[in-house]
C-alpha cells in the first residue's frame, strides 16, 4: 500500500499524509450518519463539554462512561452566561467518541478497511488493536483548541506502539483550525501521562521538554480524502476554529497487540467487550 518513500518519510518526520484515502461516498455516509447520531442527542441530558484544558478537574464521569459507548460533547463555548445554547445544537457539538468504530454500522463499515489494515502493518503495526474513534467536527466560529499533546500521553504501551489514523472528512487548512505537528518530534521524550483509577484520573509529568512553537512546528492542510498518520510520541495541536467554515475529522487511536497495554490507560476491554483490529 505505502512505497519504501513513505514509509521513509513517516519514520523521519513522525507523521505521513496520503491524499484521497477516502473517497466522496465513504464520506458522505460518515458525515450523514455523524449528523443523525447528534440530531438523536437530547441536549437537555447532558451539557457535558469536551476541552484538554485542565483535563484533570474537567474530566468528569459522562466522559469516563464514554469509554465503551458513544456520547456527544459540547463545544468549550457553545454555551452562553444563561447556560443556554448560543447557537442551534448541529453547530454546537464538539466530537462524538469514542466507541463508533465498534457499535455503529456505518462507522464500523469506514473503519474496517483492509486498506488501512496495511498501512498500519506497514508503519509497524503487526496485529493492531483499534481502543477509540472520535468524529470531530471543528464548528465554523466556535470550534476549540487542542492543545499540544502526544498520543502516547493517553494509550500508553511498552514499547511506545500507538498510531493515529486521521482521515480529513472536509479540507483541512490554517485557517479553520488544521492539525501542526513537529516533524521529527517523535524521537523526543513522552512529556505526560493520563492515568485512570476507577472514576478519578490524573495527569503525570513525566518530562520537562519544552512543547512545539512556531519556528519548528508545520501546518498540515489538508484536502478531504486524506489520511494522516502520526506516532504516538510525535507532539501535534490544532488552533481555535475562527473561520465561518467547519472542520470535520474522524480519529482512530490503534496498538499494536504484541505490545503491552497499560492497565491505566483511560480504555479498557474485556472478553465481553474485545478489543478488535481494522478488519
Amino acid at each position: 500500500m505505502l512505497t519504501s518513500a513513505q514509509q521513509a518519510e513517516y519514520q523521519r518526520d513522525g507523521f505521513l499524509v496520503v491524499p484521497d484515502f477516502k473517497g466522496g461516498a465513504e464520506i458522505a455516509a460518515l458525515r450523514a450518519r455523524a449528523e443523525r447520531i447528534v440530531s438523536q442527542f437530547d441536549a437537555s441530558a447532558s451539557r457535558a463539554i469536551f476541552t484538554t484544558r485542565e483535563q484533570e478537574k474537567k474530566t468528569d464521569d459522562y466522559f469516563l462512561a464514554s469509554d465503551n459507548t458513544i456520547r456527544c460533547f459540547f463545544e468549550e463555548e457553545a454555551f452562553g452566561p444563561d447556560g443556554l445554547l448560543k447557537r442551534d445544537k448541529a453547530l454546537s457539538i464538539n466530537k462524538i467518541g469514542h466507541a463508533m468504530h465498534d457499535l455503529d454500522p456505518v462507522f464500523r463499515a469506514f473503519s474496517s478497511d483492509p486498506r488501512l489494515a496495511a498501512v498500519a502493518r506497514e508503519l509497524g503495526l503487526a496485529q493492531a488493536q483499534v481502543w477509540q474513534s472520535m468524529y470531530i467536527f471543528k464548528q465554523p466560529g466556535i470550534g476549540g483548541e487542542v492543545r499540544w499533546h502526544q498520543d502516547a500521553t493517553y494509550f500508553e504501551t511498552t514499547p511506545i506502539s500507538v498510531t493515529t489514523f486521521w482521515f480529513a472528512l472536509e479540507d483541512a487548512t490554517r485557517d479553520n483550525g488544521c492539525l501542526w505537528a513537529e516533524p521529527g518530534g517523535h524521537r523526543g521524550p513522552l512529556r505526560e501521562r493520563f492515568v485512570r483509577h476507577g472514576g478519578q484520573v490524573r495527569i503525570d509529568r513525566l518530562d520537562t521538554t519544552p512543547w512545539p512553537d512556531d519556528s519548528t512546528a508545520v501546518a498540515l492542510e489538508v484536502k478531504a480524502g486524506s489520511l494522516v498518520c502520526f506516532h504516538g510520541l510525535l507532539p501535534h495541536y490544532s488552533a481555535p476554529n475562527r473561520s465561518a467554515v467547519s472542520r470535520h475529522a474522524y480519529t482512530l487511536h490503534a496498538t499494536d497487540a504484541g505490545t503491552a497495554y497499560s492497565p491505566h490507560n483511560w480504555i479498557q476491554r474485556d472478553a465481553a467487550f474485545p478489543v478488535r483490529g481494522f478488519i
